[in-house]
């Protein structure tokens, strides 16, 4: 009997995370999944246990590249608000055919999943939390900067930057004129850098 062709693990969570983030959980079938991953159902099962653990494992996986993006953009930065800024702008730059141009996959899961698999709802919900705990911890760094007034609440401003840029994929997946969309990600940017306080103050 001949045997399946050897797989490459993060190959095929990579094709789980595209095809799950353009489709969700539930309009994934088994059949896409065997296209996508060009894996046969048996070695799917064998590899990742249940579609539910694959889904969770892309989740992760998009959660993970999804913090060292805003991580990359804090290091590059010699300002804590100056790197928030300059990621709000970076929706802006995506080349037409970038991933990161849908709806957030952790947004697009919570609305898929959260009255039917809790599991994966909770762990959506997890991984939100972090990410917003990853703003606020900049805004602290602001703070210890010197840039951000010390009254203002850096997890106030993390849930207002999270909600922002949630907004920002919607307009960039309804498919926004670029013009316009430049001008929404400039506006939310501007807001980030009026907050900073002046120099000596």
């Amino acid at each position: 009997m001949a045997r399946a062709a050897p797989y490459d693990r993060e190959t095929a969570l990579e094709s789980a995370l595209a095809l799950f983030w353009d489709k969700g959980f539930h309009a994934t079938s088994l059949k896409d999944l065997e296209k996508s991953l060009k894996m046969k159902p048996g070695s799917i099962y064998a590899a990742f246990s249940s579609k539910e653990n694959l889904y969770l494992l892309a989740l992760e996986r998009y959660f993970n590249a999804s913090r060292a993006r805003l991580q990359d953009h804090v290091k590059a930065s010699a300002s804590p608000l100056g790197a928030l800024a300059d990621y709000l702008r970076s929706f802006a730059t995506l080349a037409p055919d970038d991933k990161a141009r849908q709806a957030c996959m952790l947004t697009k899961t919570l609305v898929d999943t959260r009255n039917t698999e809790p599991s994966i709802a909770a762990a959506t919900q997890g991984y939100l939390l972090e990410i917003q705990g990853e703003f606020a911890a900049v805004f602290r760094a602001a703070q210890n900067r010197k840039e951000l007034p010390a009254h203002l609440d850096p997890n106030r401003l993390a849930r207002r930057f999270q909600a922002n840029i949630t907004a920002l994929r919607l307009a960039l997946h309804q498919g926004m004129e670029t013009v316009a969309f430049e001008e929404l990600a400039e506006d939310m940017a501007r807001e980030i850098e009026d907050l900073r306080l002046p120099e000596g103050g």
